[in-house]
């Protein structure tokens, strides 16, 4: 049976779009600034209370990271918006929500939320990886892999003379793929037992040793047991590891040594931390 991998998560990157100052703006060569966007730049208050500009650029900053226009279209629609949840703010207060648990509760999580994400964001930008660390990482997890992958099939039930019963229907002639439509493992019961291709330390080890014995064509004729059950293996085919190139998987090995670095923090965070 194939153990489970988790990949990691991503760390975004804020693009900032600079605007041109308004004293640049008179300037012949110089683009003119946008009507909208000199307006976002003027001080804007709802019933007294301001909006500040930086409430605007930070918006503006996060949408350009995910590939969205720095426009007067946008622009105006994010002070709306500001302005909308500002009016609703200042109606929740008159009606008594700011002391309400769950909000206080909710307040708290955005902020610790928000400043945690600017420890880590200033902890991977201190500590950038090193190309030979996540080379290093590329040739490791290549090794793991070994140097074959194999595409085998099997037929899972409970109990072994289950599993018995099955290798003898076999040498009377009956179809491998037939049989595994009673195996006990959902995921390759209904492609006749087939678990796709793989290296042989995807797969528990009593399950590995006795797969890569085989020959191709050939079945386990002794029942091989696992913490899953008993089994019944056939190897189809063997070749050499088909392993996406390194530049494929970069991206994906950054991540997962930064979330890495950053789980060793935290844990030094919490060692040093007075938890009671």
């Amino acid at each position: 049976m194939k153990r489970r991998f988790s990949s990691a998560a991503a760390v975004a990157c804020l693009v900032v779009l600079a605007a041109a100052a308004p004293a640049r703006a008179q300037d012949s060569k110089a683009p003119p600034v946008p009507a909208a966007i000199a307006a976002a730049a003027k001080p804007v208050t709802v019933n007294g209370k301001p909006i500040p500009r930086s409430r605007v650029e930070f918006i503006v900053k996060q949408r350009a990271a995910q590939g969205q226009p720095d426009n007067e279209q946008s622009r105006k629609a994010i002070l709306d918006t500001l302005i909308n949840q500002e009016l609703l703010a200042q109606e929740a207060e008159k009606k008594g929500f700011a002391k309400n648990s769950d909000v206080i509760n909710q307040v708290e999580l955005a902020r610790q939320n928000a400043l945690a994400r600017a420890v880590v964001e200033d902890y991977v930008k201190g500590h950038p990886l090193k190309e030979e660390a996540v080379r290093a990482e590329y040739d490791k997890v290549k090794a793991q892999r070994g140097g074959q992958e194999y595409r085998a099939r099997h037929i899972l039930v409970e109990k072994e003379d289950e599993a018995k019963d099955i290798i003898e229907r076999l040498k009377k002639g009956e179809k491998f793929e037939d049989l595994a439509k009673q195996s006990k493992d959902p995921g390759s019961r209904d492609r006749g037992g087939d678990l796709d291709w793989a290296a042989s330390g995807n797969f528990v080890k009593p399950f590995s040793d006795a797969m890569t014995k085989l020959e191709k064509g050939k079945y386990t004729e002794t029942p091989v047991q696992t913490q899953f059950g008993w089994h019944v293996i056939r190897l189809d085919d063997v070749r050499t590891t088909q392993f996406p190139p390194y530049d494929q998987v970069k991206p994906q090995i950054v991540n997962l040594l930064q979330e890495q670095a950053i789980q060793a923090m935290v844990a030094d965070l919490r060692s040093k931390a007075k938890i009671e």
